[in-house]
């Protein structure tokens, strides 16, 4: 990299390492997408001095060049409502410090110059990720609405506090927040759920009253009350955020993908209980059903992939089945079980939903009263197809499949308690 800013200072510009990637440095912590700006040259000069770099993006020239992003220095002006309405302005003349004020926050309007280390901080990001703060870079916050989901996802990220004046300007950009595209809003979400304490994320929009605008269906659980003996925690919200942050420490080892469909799953588990009649209150009869039925339309709403909605739908269906099932009877349990595992949210996601559900908060409960994907996964491995086929040559059809189900329910029956022992 020093080679390549060596090569920018000959030509007259400056070289620097700027937003995440040396606010991660700062922090201590490895540092992934490395973003760089350039100052004092033109984008033609740049390629003249590059011409193995490619140039990406459609509003500004973006220049990739060993795997690396290099953009030269710019400024923005607001020309309409939304993310994109913006008129950008490049030119030798642009300062780091007036490419620093364009940014959204203080702890990403930072900037180190590759050659000499220098640190270039106009705002005091540093002071600000020493005391954990999130606080906007200048009123220039207000010109884009994105930026109230990008502050809310950076707060759950590094578990910092967002500072007043902040949540403000955030209020402030409501009603722009539609003019975003749903993709957009996706992408804000989907980091959000992947970062280690995401119930952060919809607190800091609860706080900033921006709630409702995506995510109404979160919303409406706030005030659903819910029976004191099971809940101690107060409303669906509050039970709500202390089952997605539990089912966020279940899933740290799994794969992204995975991560997101049981995190997803487990925000929307109790979707209905947002849409119960107060005079039903605490209680919540088919909360389940109605909870799928809103599932759909929220994710459709934020254009979420459809194995996430999917996995939500089976939470909020089978989740207190999942609950009750040393309760059931053998006939229901085969029922369960063979339905869950054929979800792509399958029994071991399930699990992890109702173990969140029944658990988090610090709540006391019996963890092998519902591991039940041990038992089901058993019985489906040892009574399959294969072993129908043997014992009644059978072939597929009606009576091969009442078959598989008969065995399987006398199955659970003789293993059942050998198995929970």
């Amino acid at each position: 990299m020093k080679e390549i800013a060596n090569k920018i200072k000959k030509a007259g510009g400056n070289l620097y390492l700027v937003g995440g990637a040396l606010r991660d440095e700062l922090l201590g912590k490895q540092t992934h997408d490395e973003d760089y700006c350039v100052t004092g040259l033109t984008s033609e000069q740049f390629q003249e001095l590059f011409p193995q770099s490619h140039i990406q993006g459609k509003s500004f020239e973006v220049f990739v060049l060993d795997g690396k992003e290099f953009a030269m220095a710019r400024k923005e002006t607001k020309l309409g409502e939304g993310h994109k309405q913006f008129e950008i302005e490049t030119n030798p003349n642009i300062t780091i410090e007036e490419d620093l004020a364009r940014r959204d926050i203080t702890i990403n309007s930072i900037a180190k110059d590759v050659l000499t280390g220098k640190i270039i901080d106009p705002f005091n990001g540093r002071e600000d990720l020493k005391n954990h703060i999130i606080r906007a870079t200048t009123l220039h916050f207000k010109e884009d609405p994105l930026r109230v989901y990008r502050v809310a996802r950076f707060s759950a990220g590094l578990q910092f506090n967002v500072e007043e004046n902040t949540i403000n300007l955030m209020r402030e950009l409501k009603n722009e927040l539609n003019t975003l595209s749903k993709e957009r809003v996706y992408t804000e979400f989907s980091k959000a759920l992947l970062t280690d304490k995401p119930s952060i994320f919809f607190d800091i929009l609860r706080k900033s009253d921006t709630l409702d605008v995506h995510f109404k269906e979160v919303k409406d659980l706030i005030g659903a009350e819910q029976p004191p003996q099971y809940h101690p925690e107060g409303d669906a919200y509050n039970h709500t955020m202390l089952v997605l942050d539990k089912a966020t420490e279940l899933t740290s080892n799994l794969s992204q993908k995975r991560k997101l469909e049981i995190r997803f799953s487990a925000l929307v588990h109790d979707f209905g209980k947002g849409v119960t009649p107060k005079e039903q209150y605490p209680h919540h009869y088919g909360h389940e059903t109605a909870g799928a039925k809103i599932v759909n339309k929220f994710g459709h709403n934020i254009k979420a992939p459809n194995n996430l909605i999917k996995c939500g739908k089976t939470a909020c269906l089978e989740h207190m089945r999942g609950g009750i099932f040393y309760k059931m009877k053998p006939s229901k349990k085969v029922e369960f079980i063979e339905r869950v595992s054929k979800s792509i949210l399958s029994l071991d996601g399930l699990q992890i939903i109702v173990m969140a559900d029944k658990t988090s908060g610090g709540r006391e409960n019996n963890i092998d009263d519902i591991s039940f994907e041990k038992i089901g996964k058993r019985c489906l491995k040892e009574i399959n197809g294969e072993y129908i086929e043997k014992k009644y040559n059978l072939k597929p059809g009606l009576q091969f499949g009442n078959k598989l189900h008969e065995e399987r329910i006398k199955w659970i029956k003789e293993n059942l308690n050998n198995i929970q022992n």
